[in-house]
């Protein structure tokens, strides 16, 4: 393991991977006396929840099991899907901009999955299950993301949540632009915002000419072939341009940074003349403005509950945006884009309430449903619903109380954090560290003189 992991995170990795209830696959917890946020229906008042292996088998109350499924008594407390985190950059080694270019499509976050992160553990400790780590915002066409489970203990590849639908990252706006200090050379084009989408259609042009000389590569080959002549040359291989290739074949999902309405507006415009799948704008600070065209195109909006204001173009929004985008149809999430903020994506959430009148079940979905569909992972998360993984988060009260706390976390039905066990955990290494330090510093015991060693 890194050295950079301290005693913290060997002891959490530790607490958890020797935990009885690791063997998620093999075996079944009854979660009962809960109140269960199912945000698929009602809440359940002194609900049991049952996880067999890493799906929920059943929810209700009174629920019955054999002997040899684990009972845990929640005593009141409240249970909600695990909290899904739409746009994040933990877990990720040796940083998220790759900004020797404008336009790198050619790396893939995939290759740089640090799974011995402690934000990972940390994100766990507050309830978050699921996330989706990109690259970041320095290119106007970049690097492809990565959905993970925030499987602690496991190795990269077993974090990748399987069949989630790959993505890529573009940017629009002040940050491709202004990225030009990540270049030792010449700055860099663009320098305009017009530059920015310009630059996106340019490759796109050139993407649509590397299909078809491939196309007519392989007619070619394929007549060659039929014929039984020497097969052609075929075109020179071009990594990046593939990635843009196959994103107008359909195969990546656009995440596009974004904060201005009319930027938005013409890259939607844009998207719809080439036919591409931009599922969603991040932090899309001016979405409140252009619900109807959001709503027209089909694109979601995964944002800030209350974080503005920190650059010029991120200055027209307000507290009640997301309720206002969610109130008029507009597919929702709210996230952190941050490893702090992650850790109370519960409260974030509440503001919605608090400042814009969301039903508490809209405003539960901000962080569970909204954002499994943003991204293409709702049918196996999202909502507590028999079938469906087995990812809990459990607090002390109602998790928009400001006083609750995460008590356990459970990804595919494994007990992931438990506060209490690990505080215990950590309270005997502690002991035992002051132990040892105790020992080293009573003096060593003097032999008598003349004393013969055996």
């Amino acid at each position: 393991m890194r050295k950079a992991i301290g005693w913290i995170a060997i002891l959490a990795i530790f607490v958890f991977a020797g935990s009885p209830f690791v063997s998620g696959a093999e075996k079944s917890i009854l979660f009962t006396n809960g109140n269960i946020i199912t945000v698929a229906g009602d809440t359940i008042k002194g609900g049991d929840i049952l996880l067999k292996g890493s799906k929920i088998a059943k929810i209700g109350k009174g629920l019955k099991t054999d002997s040899e499924t684990k009972v845990v008594n929640l005593d009141g407390k409240w249970v909600m899907p695990g909290i899904i985190d739409s746009h994040s950059h933990i877990a990720i080694e040796g940083g998220v901009n790759e900004g020797g270019n404008l336009i790198t499509s050619e790396v893939d976050i995939k290759d740089v999955i640090w799974s011995e992160d402690m934000n990972i553990f940390y994100a766990l400790a507050c309830g978050v299950t699921t996330i989706h780590t990109m690259h970041g915002s320095a290119n106007s066409i970049g690097g492809r993301g990565i959905v993970l489970k925030l499987r602690w203990g496991k190795s990269a590849e077993e974090m990748i949540f399987k069949g989630a639908p790959p993505t890529i990252k573009w940017a629009l706006g002040e940050n491709p632009k202004r990225s030009n200090f990540f270049s030792p050379g010449p700055s860099r084009y663009p320098k305009t915002r017009m530059g920015v989408e310009a630059s996106i259609r340019r490759e796109f042009e050139k993407a649509k000419d590397y299909l078809r000389d491939w196309q007519d590569y392989d007619a070619k080959a394929k007549l060659a072939k039929k014929k039984k002549k020497p097969a052609p040359l075929p075109p020179k291989k071009d990594y990046r341009l593939e990635v843009i290739a196959d994103t107008l074949n359909g195969k990546y999902w656009i995440r596009c940074h974004a904060y201005q309405a009319e930027e938005m507006l013409s890259i939607m415009k844009l998207c719809d003349e080439y036919g591409v799948k931009l599922v969603c704008f991040e932090h899309g600070l001016e979405g409140y403005r252009i619900t109807n065209e959001l709503v027209k195109y089909g694109v979601a909006v995964s944002t800030f509950a209350d974080f503005w204001s920190y650059k010029w173009e991120s200055y027209k929004t307000m507290p009640h945006a997301v309720a206002l985008m969610a109130q008029r149809g507009v597919l929702t999430a709210v996230n952190s884009d941050d490893a702090e903020r992650m850790r109370r994506l519960f409260h974030d959430a509440a503001k919605a309430m608090r400042f814009g009148g969301l039903s508490e079940n809209e405003a539960f979905k901000t962080i569970t449903l909204n954002p499994a569909i943003i991204m293409g992972i709702d049918k196996r998360t999202g909502t507590l619903a028999e079938g469906k993984d087995g990812d809990l988060a459990i607090f002390s009260r109602h998790p928009f109380d400001p006083y609750t706390i995460c008590e356990m976390t459970v990804v595919d039905g494994e007990i992931l954090f438990d506060r209490a066990q690990y505080l215990e955990a950590r309270k005997k290494a502690e002991e035992e560290k002051k132990k040892k330090e105790e020992e080293k510093k009573k003096p060593e015991k003097k032999r008598p003189e003349g004393e013969v060693l055996p």
